[in-house]
């Protein structure tokens, strides 16, 4: 979902707008590099981080995040192997996050280099829970979720109910073992100190990585380029307030330099981290008024609200995203008291502007 302001164009692309090709590297940093894999769905790649290191004496790379488990970026994986790690091995894999993209080739390159995973353990436990259930992106619980508040195509449905293995398609296992990764952690790289900022709202506890020395933040999902992250609320975690918590969590990049080199997960690295938190406070601003006005017109379901902020045709994968994100806006003024839930007599939940209690005064004669 692009953000809709005029800000825009204060954010600069030092490294240029085009993207490293993939099964190859570029240089962005000392020491640092670029990378690229493929992704199957309409955001198409992954940006993935490789950082000469030191680790117990042995020398060659920390990788930051994995890709998906795939054939195509196994093969990718193997050009990479030959030509740019130059016969140096990976030490450690930190990943990010949970999500597939994320996390789902850690378990290859782990055995492959007998490589431990960093990670927060939240998120570690929460890709094993994803795993062996259907972590509210597919299957019963997610059909049940959606068509309560509001998705009434009998046909999307029954594809959302039968996608029980969306998960474990993208990630066939999880290591069992990992270093703990928590806000506030100080890891060295290749003798530069990395410091872990832990966001909320697009995925548990979401690791950022900033090194002040280089100037140069890993942004993860939480800051992009031109997209902004989706956040939404999941048929796991059926009451929660993820917007709030992703608002919040930006704050904590406000006290980074301007001059920071962003490296997110997907689009440009940039540099105009400022203005790229203006954007999205702007633009989650905006979607806020819309569906605070449209529930005070009338008694409003999370799919409603999607043909409202998503003026565009949706395919199944798109239409899950959209309504987990208009429900988590309907659900910040839910929590803030400002909107009314109910259910309707067909059992869909709907949102509309709270009555207000009209005040009783009572005249002593």
């Amino acid at each position: 979902m692009k953000s809709q302001n005029n800000l825009f164009s204060k954010i600069t692309f030092p490294l240029g707008t085009d993207p490293v090709e993939l099964g190859f590297a570029k240089l962005i940093a000392p020491g640092m590099y670029w990378i690229r894999m493929p992704l199957p769905f309409a955001l198409n790649h992954i940006n993935l981080w490789l950082l000469e290191d030191t680790f117990d004496g042995i020398v060659g790379w920390t990788l930051i995040d994995c890709g998906i488990d795939s054939p195509s970026n196994r093969d990718i994986w193997e050009k990479l192997i030959s030509t740019l790690l130059g016969g140096k091995p990976i030490l450690r894999i930190v990943v990010t996050h949970m999500h597939p993209d994320h996390i789902g080739n850690a378990h290859w390159l782990c055995k492959t280099f007998k490589a431990p995973l960093w990670m927060n353990s939240t998120e570690f436990y929460a890709a094993h829970c994803a795993l062996v259930s259907d972590a509210g992106f597919g299957g019963p619980l997610a059909a049940d979720f959606m068509k309560s508040h509001g998705l009434n195509s009998f046909e999307w449905l029954q594809a959302i109910q039968s996608r029980t293995t969306t998960y474990s398609q993208l990630v066939n296992s999880v290591p069992e073992q990992f270093v703990n990764v928590q806000d506030g952690d100080l890891i060295e790289i290749g003798g530069h100190k990395w410091l872990c900022i832990q966001g909320h709202g697009h995925s548990p506890e979401h690791i950022s990585l900033y090194c002040e020395d280089l100037r140069v933040l890993i942004s993860g999902d939480m800051l992009l380029p031109k997209i902004s992250t989706n956040v939404s609320v999941w048929a796991n975690e059926p009451l929660s307030n993820p917007v709030k918590q992703f608002l919040n969590s930006l704050r904590l990049f406000e006290n980074l330099p301007e001059q920071t080199l962003v490296c997110p997960s997907h689009g440009i690295p940039f540099i105009g981290i400022h203005t790229r938190i203006r954007e999205l406070g702007r633009h989650h601003d905006d979607r806020l008024d819309e569906v605070k006005q449209a529930c005070a017109i009338k008694p409003q379901s999370a799919y409603d609200i999607t043909k409202l902020m998503f003026k565009r045709e949706l395919d199944l994968h798109q239409i899950t995203f959209a309504m987990g994100e208009a429900l988590a806006h309907l659900h910040w003024w839910w929590h803030e008291g400002i909107l009314h839930r109910f259910k309707t007599q067909d059992n869909i939940y709907k949102f509309q502007t709270q009555a207000l209690t009209p005040l009783k005064i009572t005249l002593k004669s």
